[in-house]
């Protein structure tokens, strides 16, 4: 099996979808820990993914991020450019990742399109990623065998649907 990427911190968008998947034990293999921002973590209410960051604290596979003054003042710092360029709106835990992402190089995992489109339009040095990269990359690495399969599979149990140029890229992946 292919060696784990270091570290990822995740957004409450990620999370909740995350959490419906069946093959969510992936990211944990994927990565040595996910964060999960205070922030997030005050956000999430209800089952499944209560419970599934419950039992990944639990077991080490995710690990409890505390807001420092400085990542707090960057994502603040970060939530007030968003609002002034064509971009979703940044929230503040999203901001927390992108954030910590910086400072730490955690890979950023979200759901939220202004999070995502934040490294291109405010020019970040961070990766960020959402359930489809994630789910490419672990096919890269062998953790999934079936590339189309598995993403049809994320967007029944999620109903989280992927855009057509994700769909039209993953076909070109396995194709080539």
């Amino acid at each position: 099996m292919s060696q784990a990427l270091r570290e990822a911190i995740a957004d409450t968008s990620f999370i909740v979808d995350w959490a419906r998947y069946g093959k969510r034990s992936v990211l944990t293999e994927l990565f040595e820990v996910v964060h999960v921002p205070e922030s997030v973590l005050r956000e999430l209410k209800l089952p499944p993914a209560v419970d599934w960051v419950a039992e990944c604290l639990a077991s080490g596979a995710f690990a409890l991020f505390t807001e420092t003054p400085e990542v707090e003042a960057e994502a603040r710092r970060l939530m007030a450019a968003s609002r002034g360029r064509p971009l979703r709106r940044i929230d503040y835990p999203e901001a927390v990742c992108l954030a910590a992402g910086l400072r730490f190089g955690y890979v950023v995992l979200t759901e939220n399109s202004g999070a995502y489109f934040a490294p291109r339009v405010l020019g970040l040095g961070v990766t960020v990623w959402r359930a489809f990269e994630v789910i490419v990359e672990a096919w890269r690495r062998g953790l999934i065998g079936d590339l189309l399969g598995e993403l049809r599979r994320y967007e029944e149990e999620t109903l989280h649907l992927f855009r057509r140029r994700d769909w039209e890229y993953a076909w070109g992946l396995t194709r080539s």
